[in-house]
């Protein structure tokens, strides 16, 4: 019997996963998590062979909690999902110990085979990520900006570029005003910006956000 546990705040994307693993895995156990600290609870108080879990939720985000995960319980495969495409995303989650990126868009065709996938002890890689993968190791490949951010400078680099005020970054990710101040300075700079006008246009063209 396999054990599946699905984080991510909207029901319906909830219900709608449910819905096509119970029809291939008729027998399997199904956990749902609304936000990155349920899931790391449920995670703690219960054994799992999967979980498939959002990159954005209220809170904490996917990717800090799959830092956590992988801190408590390394050999767990965490399928992480997004709307973004997996082109600007997919490096990221794989170097943060990711079993697999899936987009949104296409999880309906993918999640059966990601499972089987992780199951077997293998990363679930796309055509698309596996040449994305193999540009990383061209020594001549370019490097965009923000691949060059740290994973939390990345949170609050999104966040600025989205019109967050440093405030309610601070509070989202449970950190100081102050620290939300040194990210943004360190992005800045790594990022060669002047503005958060300047990070949400460079995130607008390169569809972060």
């Amino acid at each position: 019997m396999i054990r599946i546990l699905i984080a991510d705040d909207h029901a319906i994307v909830r219900k709608g996963l449910k819905q096509i693993l119970l029809e291939h895995y008729t027998t399997a156990i199904i956990g749902e998590a609304t936000d990155a600290e349920t899931l790391i609870n449920e995670i703690h108080n219960a054994a799992w062979d999967v979980v498939i879990c959002d990159m954005s939720m209220p809170g904490r985000s996917g990717l800090d909690a799959l830092h956590q995960i992988k801190q408590s319980s390394p050999k767990l495969p965490v399928l992480i999902m997004s709307m973004y495409p997996e082109d600007q995303y997919a490096l990221r989650v794989l170097k943060a110990g990711a079993s697999g990126y899936l987009s949104k868009e296409t999880i309906h065709e993918d999640i059966i085979k990601a499972i089987d996938t992780v199951l077997l002890g293998r990363k679930f890689i796309t055509p698309a990520i596996a040449e994305k993968l193999a540009d990383a190791f061209d020594s001549g490949a370019s490097t965009k900006l923000h691949e060059n951010l740290s994973d939390r400078e990345f949170d609050v680099f999104k966040l600025l570029a989205a019109g967050t005020s440093v405030t309610e970054i601070g509070e989202k990710l449970s950190l100081s005003a102050t620290t939300v101040s040194t990210y943004r300075s360190r992005i800045m700079d790594k990022m060669n910006m002047r503005s958060n006008a300047d990070l949400t246009r460079y995130a607008l063209e390169n569809g972060l956000i």
